[in-house]
């Protein structure tokens, strides 16, 4: 499965940082994200993030 950035931002969109690898998966869980998008978060190489841009860039370590 590839997921789109716009997609990923559907499912992270709102978020308050510095967020978590597990407040991300949380937050995706609660929207109803699929198992294989939640298998990559929790594959994200970075614990905690500090804004959004860190995140980006993260997410695309693992499209």
């Amino acid at each position: 499965m590839t997921v789109t950035e716009g997609q990923w931002w559907e499912y992270l969109a709102g978020l308050d940082y510095p967020v978590s690898r597990e407040d991300l998966v949380r937050r995706a869980q609660e929207i109803g994200a699929g198992t294989e998008v939640l298998q990559a978060l929790r594959s994200l190489p970075v614990e905690e993030f500090a804004s959004a841009d860190e995140l980006t860039d993260a997410l695309a370590t693992i499209a």
